[in-house]
């Protein structure tokens, strides 16, 4: 339960903004967003910016913590929340503000899900390359928040490259809008890269404008297998040489594909346990037009492996999207880093990580963006009592020391015993500062998200 003493009145305030039909203090009802054992003690589910606003001006003076969420699919990442007094549910902010397919450029409130602006773009044969494991619970604003990405950032980038403009909520109740509905506009600073992975605690999102893109009229993926993670690197670096200029570019890891094996053709009748180790990957999306994609199939030659088309292509990509969810459904003590690295350091970072698993009582399983160097690393205890707690911080420490001085590794999800070991944000004491001097200036009285990442 929230650690927030009852305030008789609140639910009477939040409706007096919102509509009492909008707003919820039903204990057994709120223990569904529980997140680390810690329940809102209400929620509200604002209209408006207006309506966000007067909830954080509320929430402020009478010190409250507001959570923000969306579609509710990343609340478990980050630390143990402090408390959850109000539930702020971003769900029925979803107009399309503006949408013009001549100029490539959409904008939305947050609470927009990614399939209704899939379906949005489809009828004009464009996308956002914004790749979720939930789509139809997601929404523009969480995903913004979270920083999501999945294999199309090799060609397209991550959100922050394609987001243009922003409009969100400071803790104290403040409306701030950063760049705007133009691709070439560049007024103003740039709001939009410090609110992309801030996790909701520094404001929070409530619509946004994006750039979008053509759909390819075609595409085929090639699955390429290598023994070692060298060999899958060097072919990396052979496809980033050639005119070839691929959608997405993955690394697999030999245990990934326990996790992928029903989208991958022969993966099943292959061990992929401990004394077995199988093939590492490399998959490459192409697209365009068949001649094109034949002229992939001609410049890979041998190194392909298998090709995917039509459904078995789709099943697979979706696959690789919802790694963490696979792990995280069948080994539930598991733990979920995301690196972010320099792309020469992939393969040894990748070795690295398997080597400090293993000593740690972990096995590793990883796919990601090869030509990004954006990782998502699984460790997966081996016996069925996992690890003791500090041996998760131990591996994370020893994993951050191996990598490059430039490079990045976060938890992303971890057993809750674990979390207390960790420092999530900076790696030194002016780091730490710098972003709480930020969250001073946005949230002066830690009201969004307290505990998550900041003190």
């Amino acid at each position: 339960m929230s650690a927030a003493p009852a305030l008789p009145s609140l639910a009477e305030e939040l409706a007096a903004i919102a509509g009492p039909e909008f707003v919820n203090d039903d204990a057994g009802m709120l223990r569904v967003f529980a997140v680390d054992g810690i329940a809102p003690a209400i929620s509200v589910s604002p209209g408006s910016a207006e309506e966000v606003a007067a909830i954080l001006r509320l929430a402020s003076a009478r010190d409250l913590v507001v959570v923000p969420c969306g579609g509710f699919t990343h609340q478990d990442q980050g630390g143990i929340p402090k408390r959850a007094d109000v539930l702020l549910k971003t769900g029925r902010l979803r107009a399309l503000r503006h949408y013009d397919a001549g100029d490539l450029t959409l904008g939305a409130d947050a609470g927009m899900t990614l399939a209704e602006v899939e379906r949005t773009l489809a009828v004009h044969r464009q996308f956002l390359p914004l790749e979720v494991a939930r789509p139809e619970a997601s929404t523009l604003g969480g995903a913004l928040a979270v920083a999501a990405h999945g294999p199309l950032r090799h060609a397209y980038g991550g959100v922050r490259d394609f987001c243009i403009g922003i409009t969100f909520v400071t803790g104290d109740g403040k409306i701030a809008h950063g760049g705007g509905r133009v691709v070439k506009n560049v007024a103003g600073y740039d709001l939009m890269k410090l609110l992309v992975g801030s996790f909701g605690t520094l404001g929070v999102i409530v619509g946004a404008s994006f750039k979008v893109f053509p759909r390819p009229s075609a595409s085929r993926s090639f699955l390429c297998e290598f023994p070692e993670a060298r060999e899958a690197a060097a072919f990396r670096d052979r496809v980033l040489r050639s005119p070839l200029r691929p959608e997405c570019l993955e690394v697999l890891s030999p245990r990934a594909a326990e996790y992928l094996k029903d989208s991958i053709p022969g993966a099943e009748s292959k061990a992929v346990g401990r004394s077995a180790p199988e093939a590492w990957r490399v998959a490459l999306r192409a697209a365009g037009s068949e001649a094109v994609l034949a002229r992939y199939a001609r410049e890979l030659g041998a190194a392909v492996s298998t090709e995917l088309e039509g459904q078995s292509e789709a099943a697979f990509w979706r696959s690789v999207i919802t790694f963490s969810e696979s792990v995280e459904g069948r080994h539930h003590n598991a733990m979920i880093l995301h690196l972010a690295l320099p792309i020469a350091a992939v393969a040894a970072a990748l070795a690295a990580a398997e080597q400090i698993a293993l000593d740690h009582g972990f096995l590793m399983a990883a796919v990601g963006r090869a030509g990004a160097g954006a990782l998502v690393v699984a460790l997966i205890p081996i016996l069925v009592d996992p690890p003791a707690a500090p041996l998760y911080a131990a591996a994370v420490k020893l994993l951050r020391l191996a990598l490059p001085h430039d490079a990045t590794a976060a938890v992303a999800r971890c057993p809750r015993e674990a979390k207390s070991y960790f420092s999530v944000w900076g790696t030194t004491p002016t780091e730490l500062d710098s972003m709480r001097g930020v969250q001073r200036a946005l949230d002066p009285k830690s009201v969004l998200n307290r505990g998550r990442f900041m003190l």
